[in-house]
């Protein structure tokens, strides 16, 4: 294996390190979120407690800040998935410019 290949592997292996370990660690975290603040601000606004959101959640996570690190781990590969798309499609217009 190559030296590159290696630090890369070390690096994805110590980003799932950092995503996994919290959600074993930490089982009971409180973390108010968007959706618990949209539905108090709805309930003063309407001044009424019988608010009922549209959806439900498919996955209830087991606590606040689990819900956040899923959220910066959908940004963080949706992100890689659009840096991707635009590394191809500029190695793409290069090789098509220069043959």
């Amino acid at each position: 294996m190559t030296r590159k290949l290696k630090v890369s592997i070390i690096l994805i292996l110590i980003c799932i390190a950092i995503a996994v370990v919290p959600l074993i660690i930490v089982k009971d975290s409180e973390f108010g979120g968007a959706d618990d603040a949209a539905s108090n601000t709805i309930s003063k606004i309407l001044k009424v407690n019988d608010y009922e959101p549209w959806a439900s959640p498919v996955y209830e996570p087991p606590g606040g800040e689990t819900e956040s690190l899923l959220f910066c781990l959908q940004a963080a590969l949706g992100a890689g998935v659009f840096g991707y798309g635009i590394g191809v499609l500029k190695e793409r217009s290069k090789h098509r410019n220069g043959a």
